[in-house]
């Protein structure tokens, strides 16, 4: 009989998974269960739909269903998986019963934090995850005037955004002093900030959410703020990421401090030929060990790949991670690598910084964009810890990539100031923002 691995959700990490199986054992049985419509499309696709970047949704769709078919993938769609049997190797299932598993992959994902005030049941609240029902926000969108974003987190960035451009007027709601404040710098956030004013977007920093206010017929009609009452018939309820993780604390499954499902390198859980991946797992950051959950889809498919592979018979570690991340925000691309100026100093690391401000290409190509640089270093041995960009587009994604690298593998700003780059004139500039920062370290340190 073929092994049957069952896999509990089917994004990015589920269906990771389902090809990691199929790849380290192909005759296996590989059976997906999902409480959606569809499987394998880019959520994080959903904003620039809504923002008119994407002109329509079914192009977030990575694969039709039969390619799941064809790949020997058994997909149930809109079914759900109420229980875990870990020690008889079962998994209930609403409309099926009892279902055996050799393996078992949980990639249940995640669910928004509750904001926990009134009126958290009107309608006209958006929870931006499900391309169905995006669909149909998308056409409330069109009608909406006046709308509300709550946190300025990753998503709330991309919602602005895409808000703006639809011509709908903005508020965005944060209890932080700026935006994108558990990530960033606020040096680094500023010029989206403005980009956002130049919009038209209205900021509420320093701004507690109180209340959803109805109309009387059961639909949001404002927002009530610790900074007063804001009008809008569309709030989208950005807060941030929290593992669904209820099965698997009624298994028994050990979880970590941010609520997620303790893995070790292989993805594996607490409980035998169990593994998860993904937002409902948690995962040590590579300099701090610090558990982070509801990181990158990019995370979350590698994770997949990880577990599935092990469950399937095979053999594969994912390491620590060092998050590489960007992300546009207004009319400016921000991103970075492991943690910058204001998560080192609430962790109490020491560094020093090396900046510059750079440029794309050659100053006299067309189309030449900023690009600014800030790295943060180990005082004494210069070795990388952090790395905080922003630009007009190009490139922050990639050097966001080798920065973590950069920082995995220890080089140092001495490293870095004296690296090859590439000079041609149309895609790199002669000097590289990176080595002008690294450069701007170097002569600091020396000095102090």
């Amino acid at each position: 009989m073929p092994r049957r691995t069952v896999i509990i959700g089917g994004g990015a990490a589920g269906l990771g998974s389902a090809g990691g199986v199929k790849a380290a054992d192909p005759e296996a049985d590989v059976v997906v269960y999902t409480q959606f419509e569809d499987v394998a499309y880019s959520p994080c696709g959903i904003p620039y739909v809504h923002g008119g970047e994407i002109p329509d949704f079914e192009r977030l769709f990575l694969a039709g269903k039969q390619a799941y078919v064809d790949a020997g993938i058994d997909i149930r769609y809109e079914t759900e998986v109420t229980a875990i049997d870990t020690a008889a190797h079962t998994v209930e299932v609403a409309g099926e019963g009892t279902v055996r598993y050799d393996s078992l992959i949980i990639a249940t994902g995640f669910d928004y934090a509750d904001p926990g005030v009134p009126g958290g049941d009107l309608s006209g609240l958006y929870y931006v995850k499900n391309i169905r029902k995006a669909m149909e926000w998308d056409k409330v969108i069109e009608k909406t005037e006046r709308a509300v974003v709550v946190e300025a987190g990753p998503l709330g960035l991309e919602m602005v955004t895409a808000l703006a451009h639809r011509g709908v007027e903005t508020h965005l709601v944060d209890p932080n002093p700026y935006a994108l404040a558990a990530m960033a710098d606020p040096d680094i956030m500023a010029p989206v900030e403005q980009s956002w004013r130049e919009l038209g977007v209205h900021l509420h920093f320093n701004t507690t959410l109180e209340a959803f206010l109805g109309d009387g017929n059961g639909a949001v009609r404002a927002v009530r703020t610790s900074d007063g009452e804001i009008p809008a018939e569309l709030v989208v309820v950005a807060t941030h990421k929290t593992p669904n993780n209820e099965l698997a604390a009624a298994a028994g499954l050990k979880l970590g401090t941010t609520g997620g499902i303790i893995v070790d390198e292989r993805m594996a859980t607490s409980a035998p030929d169990v593994w998860a991946a993904g937002d409902v797992s948690e995962i040590p950051h590579g300099l701090t060990r610090t558990p982070l959950q509801g990181l990158t889809g990019s995370h979350a498919y590698a994770q997949g790949k990880t577990a599935g592979t092990n469950a399937g018979g095979g053999d594969r570690a994912y390491r620590a991670v060092f998050v590489p991340w960007a992300t546009p925000a207004g009319k400016w691309v921000i991103g970075g690598a492991s943690f910058g100026e204001t998560t080192a100093t609430a962790l109490g690391i020491p560094y020093v910084t090396g900046e510059a401000q750079g440029i794309s290409r050659a100053r006299y190509y067309p189309g030449v964009q900023p690009v600014r640089v800030k790295l943060l270093a180990e005082p004494g041995t210069l070795r990388l810890i952090g790395a905080q960009m922003i630009g007009g587009g190009e490139g922050i994604k990639e050097r966001a990539d080798f920065l973590a690298q950069a920082i995995r593998f220890g080089l140092t700003l001495n490293d870095l100031s004296t690296m090859e780059n590439v000079y041609s004139p149309a895609i790199g500039a002669l000097n590289e923002p990176i080595v002008l920062a690294a450069t701007d370290g170097v002569a600091a340190a020396s000095k102090g």
